[in-house]
């Protein structure tokens, strides 16, 4: 057990990232399991500790009597800096152990930028970093999440990725591991769990490159490998166990509160969106389930907010009733319900006016573009009477602050569209100011303009698209700046450079593994916080290994190129996707799943003709 002194955490901002010891934290005896496995989010502990993936599974993992699953994070630079410093390797929060002591590390991939995290997080645990040249004592070195849908960026740092959901899943996994425990044989436990639907293990496949640098070929090196990796659903879905002792953490975190996942996957079928292809088909929980969660949660934690979340809460079967019966239940004790993400109309503006009876909530409207030909491009299905009306809604329930989310350098977009997004924002300002108000209460609207950039995503009509170039980019958010006449209106964009490596490493190949290995040696961490992002560290790791930005990032790829994430079967077909992404260039529609079947293929190869769980829409 390693012992991090109290002098060493007086030196550190937030001690209690790394103290463990929360209310719910789960305590084994390490001796009396049969697998010892470290749950590592390659972040820091605040946005960890907020990630509702990681708390189910460290309780459906620690279900288990023969396993005990413990967790760890990123230490922030100046924990680091002590820790190295003191020869004090990572540790996990239950048990103070180096990671090394571990027999399984499960990293999760929720975003591209933590790569260099997972590095660093190996090195100070004394791991070898490359899966080739790790030892049989050392680790098996996993992960799964979003990112896996594109893994081959990491194939000579994990020895194997779970593609979906991974519940069930994982437990297969674990099966398998205790029969080869101990034993030598890394090998043959990685070529046996390959056949479990969903685990890819980079090592057992071979890639093929053309002259140009695209693939031709990619396979499998031994016959009893599969060629195609088909993603892992959770099928029962409204019965599949759910933690109701979550861990309560002693310091704040991003989402202080309980978390309710209403349901999973997305009918919107928004052309730039991969959650909403990747996680097909939609499966609801009952109400009823929910709401006895609602109590669990609550009771066992003593947070004052329910969230309700999902990638579109508001298209939630039973919504009205589900929020109703929670506001009556626990609006006695004070006990807020939060919807995180709203769709943009009256009806949700309602459920608000609900639910800021206990507590008022912040209110986020995400258009994503500014003028209607775009939001045709990307499918968004939304006109800009929707947008002014649940506005004006909003003003009339008493809202003086809103939110706006939209996105630049979408393709096929005009410099004319970004001056569309200035344009709806001071509309929108004259909806608040067209609103009947008491006396003396005609100031005081903040309205927030935020863009980001949109990177193409594997598995969306978009993913052949090339992404705007910097200076295109300074042109569109320029545009967007001097359409903003009103002061009440504030504007912030994202940082551009750190969307660059996420662009090329969300759509790139395996020959990035060896940059990803030297930006790392040549310091780059946390890259997804702007103030320790090294452009520069990058630049120079892709010439080195002879590869180059414009060909991930900027280059428009063809109908017929091979692409790195060809081998995953999410389950919708990639010719629906090229038609999505004929669609968007004649900015034609595609109506919502629940009003009818769009022909994703998901129904047919998921869910034996039946692909919705919940209320279809009239």
């Amino acid at each position: 057990m390693n012992k991090v002194s109290d002098d060493i955490l007086f030196k550190v901002e937030k001690p209690s990232r790394y103290t463990g010891g929360e209310l719910n934290e789960i305590v084994k005896n390490p001796n009396d399991v049969d697998i010892r496995f470290a749950f590592c989010f390659p972040d820091v502990y605040e946005v960890g500790m907020s990630h509702l993936g990681s708390r189910i599974l460290y309780h459906t993992i620690n279900l288990r009597e023969d396993t005990y699953c413990e967790r760890t994070f990123t230490p922030w630079p100046d924990m680091e800096e002590q820790m190295r410093k003191n020869d004090i390797p990572l540790f996990t929060l239950e048990t103070k152990d180096s990671l090394k002591k571990f027999d399984i590390l499960g990293f999760t991939l929720q975003y591209e930028m933590s790569y260099t995290n997972i590095l660093n997080m190996l090195d100070m645990s004394g791991i070898t970093i490359r899966a080739s040249e790790r030892g049989e004592d050392e680790p098996i070195v996993m992960a799964g999440g979003p990112c896996a849908y594109n893994p081959e960026p990491l194939y000579d740092i994990v020895d194997f990725f779970e593609i979906g959901e991974g519940e069930e899943m994982m437990n297969d996994v674990l099966d398998v591991y205790k029969k080869y425990k101990g034993k030598g044989k890394k090998k043959e436990f990685l070529r046996e769990i390959s056949k479990i639907q969903g685990i890819y293990v980079p090592s057992l496949y071979d890639v093929i490159y053309n002259e140009d640098n695209t693939i031709k070929e990619f396979k499998p090196k031994y016959d009893d490998v599969p060629k195609t990796v088909k993603k892992r659903i959770i099928k029962n879905y409204t019965k599949v166990d759910f933690p109701t002792d979550i861990i309560v953490p002693y310091t704040e975190i991003v989402h202080d509160r309980v978390v309710l996942e209403l349901f999973r996957g997305c009918t919107n079928g928004c052309r730039f969106c991969q959650a909403g292809m990747i996680y097909r088909p939609v499966r609801e929980k009952s109400k009823e389930d929910l709401l006895t969660l609602a109590r669990d949660l609550v009771k066992s934690t003593g947070y004052e907010e329910i969230s309700l979340s999902s990638l579109s809460t508001c298209d939630y079967s039973d919504i009205k009733e589900l929020v109703s019966d929670l506001m009556k239940e626990h609006e006695e004790d004070r006990v807020g319900v939060a919807l995180p993400s709203i769709r943009v109309d009256a009806f949700s503006v309602d459920l608000l006016k609900d639910i800021q009876k206990v507590r008022k909530t912040g209110l986020t409207f995400a258009p994503e573009a500014g003028s209607q030909r775009m939001r045709d491009i990307i499918n968004k299905g939304l006109t800009e009477d929707k947008i002014l009306e649940a506005s004006r809604s909003a003003f009339e329930a008493g809202w003086k602050t809103l939110k706006l989310y939209f996105m630049v350098g979408l393709p096929y977009e005009e410099l004319e569209d970004c001056k569309g997004i200035g344009e709806l924002a001071e509309k929108i300002v004259s909806e608040y100011k067209a609103v009947p108000k008491k006396k003396g209460d005609y100031k005081g609207l903040r309205l927030t303009v935020s863009t980001s950039i949109l990177i193409p995503k594997p598995f969306t009509p978009f993913q052949w698209a090339p992404m705007a170039r910097l200076e295109e980019v300074n042109k569109k958010i320029n545009a967007v700046k001097d359409s903003i006449k009103s002061k009440c209106i504030v504007y912030n964009y994202h940082e551009q450079k750190t969307s660059i490596m996420e662009s090329v490493f969300a759509r790139g190949d395996r020959r990035l593994c060896d940059v990803l290995i030297k930006a790392f040696e040549k310091g780059a961490k946390f890259d997804g916080w702007g103030q320790y992002f090294k452009y520069d560290a990058w630049m120079e790791s892709l010439e080195e290994c002879n590869l180059d930005v414009d060909f991930y990032a900027y280059r428009e790829r063809g109908y017929d190129e091979v692409l790195p994430w060809d081998f995953i079967d999410i389950g919708v077909n990639r010719k629906y996707l090229e038609i999505e992404n004929e669609k968007a260039k004649k900015a034609e529609l595609t109506q919502n799943c629940r009003k009818g079947c769009t022909g994703c293929g998901v129904d047919v190869n998921f869910k034996d003709g039946e692909c919705f769980e919940g209320a279809i829409l009239n």
